[in-house]
């Protein structure tokens, strides 16, 4: 669905977009997370034809961006930061004027799509009164629907709940899962809870560089190791407290977590390059304490994003080498852009 290669941009010395890669397949909901002027918004922008790359390609459907930006464009919904709102028109209006922008050429009826787009929403009470009128969250949902005009394929949506409140957070959250039934979503947000409860998938992105694109289960996996693990105890606490922190080998730290109803959950870090998971067996099944359950320690989100965005983070997706320049002049580069051929003399 979206194909992303390669992709670096420059605003004069400062690189912003790092020769970055990933894939969106369709029907995918993808968390996009970054610290601020991570390249985000950048990325995104380039995506949706509104900035151009310095080196790099962009394919949609099959489309590239920069060969064929009417095809591509066509088959995307975009919602930036700040939506695009003229807040002298009712809502219904906007979306008229948007559709007649975005849909010339389109055999969709106007009134019988607009009027689904206003349902999906969920605006149908407040299509007639002007946007300045509306609160943030109401603004934000006439956003998704200029967007969502043209029934475009994939839908990119920055920080789409930014400024609101709590309630509002919630109603736009479950319009956008409701919008992931049918379409692909690009979601960027700075609220993990969100990205947590709505993306099956997320790309994490920090100076302009890939830093990690799966599930976060997956992440979490490739983060985790085999020296810090969580195990459930059925027995005693004191003698368990004993054993595990004084009779185990290749044990550097344990730390109690909670009581729970299977028994007594630990947090075990084994020595450093060592795997205590053999030891912690046989040493607690020795001492009649049976193990109900133990796994590796799963980090959350919030772990993961400061796990990959702090001062010593190491990438766990490897890049793609640059294509070698072509060396080509910019006259020679612009015709190939424009598909003009070079005449023979």
């Amino acid at each position: 669905m979206i194909e992303v290669k390669n992709l670096s941009k420059y605003y004069g010395p400062k690189l912003a977009v790092d020769n970055i890669s990933f894939s969106v397949k369709k029907g995918e909901i993808v968390g996009f997370l970054g610290p601020n002027g991570a390249g985000k918004s950048t990325t995104m922008n380039i995506i949706t034809g509104y900035l151009s790359a310095s080196s790099g390609s962009v394919t949609v459907s099959g489309y590239d961006i920069l060969k064929s930006p009417d095809e591509c464009k066509k088959r995307i919904g975009y919602l930036p930061e700040f939506p695009p709102l003229y807040p002298d028109m009712t809502v219904r209006e906007y979306l008229e004027f948007v559709f007649d922008l975005k849909c010339s050429k389109s055999k969709l009826k106007k009134e019988d799509h607009i009027n689904r787009v206003i349902a999906l929403v969920r605006i149908n009470h407040v299509e007639k009164r002007l946007i300045r009128n509306l609160s943030k969250g109401y603004k934000q949902r006439v956003g998704i629907a200029q967007a969502l005009i043209g029934d475009p394929d994939i839908l990119i949506l920055d920080e789409p709940t930014v400024g609101l409140d709590p309630k509002q957070i919630i109603e736009v959250r479950n319009v956008i899962r409701e919008l992931g039934k049918e379409k692909t979503i690009i979601l960027s947000s700075h609220i993990l809870q969100e990205i947590d409860s709505v993306c099956e998938k997320i790309i994490i992105i920090n100076n302009g560089i890939l830093m990690a694109n799966g599930s976060p289960d997956e992440i979490s996996d490739m983060l985790s190791s085999k020296e810090e693990f969580t195990v459930i105890v059925s027995g005693d606490r004191e003698k368990a407290d004993s054993v595990i922190t004084n009779a185990i080998e290749n044990v550097s730290d344990v730390k109690f977590v909670k009581e729970t109803s299977e028994g007594l959950e630990y947090n075990i870090i084994s020595d450093f390059g060592k795997d205590a998971r053999e030891n912690v067996f046989y040493t607690l099944a020795k001492n009649d304490l049976p193990i109900m359950s133990m796994k590796s320690s799963t980090l959350t989100l919030e772990e993961i994003f400061l796990k990959l965005t702090g001062e010593n983070a190491v990438p766990l997706v490897k890049s793609e080498p640059e294509p070698k320049a072509q060396n080509k002049s910019f006259k020679e580069a612009f015709s190939d852009m424009l598909g003009i051929k070079k005449e023979g003399k």
